[in-house]
């Protein structure tokens, strides 16, 4: 077999794996479509603490949950799974700072340092940023 026909092969062969978890929904990002979805998916994994208030992203592919005890719950969007977070004062890498619309936020945890989100207007982005600096928050 000429190397030309097995590059071909195998150009072919990956494309039409790649194409074919596309169409069967693979590549789909999961989405929260409104409060009630984040409230339930964050309670799946931390049924105890009382939900005060809900902030969704834009694009619905992150919730940030204010607590009763002075933490923030996140749920977001990684792939077409969620993960949840329940973050304290002691977990966060740096001030959360906004820009505009869009909320940066970084965290010690390896396994999810944070990132970027962006909400419908510049209040709630504000109103996302002050849950992390609410007074008598605990570790």
């Amino acid at each position: 077999m000429s190397l030309g026909l097995l590059v071909a092969m195998v150009v072919i062969g990956v494309s039409g794996v790649v194409l074919l978890v596309h169409l069967t929904g693979g590549s789909r990002r999961a989405r929260l479509a409104d409060e009630a979805a984040a409230r339930a998916r964050f309670g799946v994994d931390y049924p105890d603490p009382a939900i005060v208030a809900v902030h969704l992203t834009q694009d619905g592919d992150a919730a940030f949950l204010a607590l009763d005890d002075g933490r923030v719950g996140i749920v977001a969007a990684v792939g077409d799974r969620f993960l949840t977070r329940l973050v304290g004062a002691a977990d966060l890498a740096g001030a959360p700072r906004v820009a505009g619309t869009t909320l940066m936020l970084r965290l010690r945890d390896f396994t999810w340092p944070g990132g970027a989100f962006t909400f419908a207007g510049e209040g709630e982005a504000r109103a996302v940023e002050a849950l992390f600096a609410a007074p008598g928050r605990r570790a």
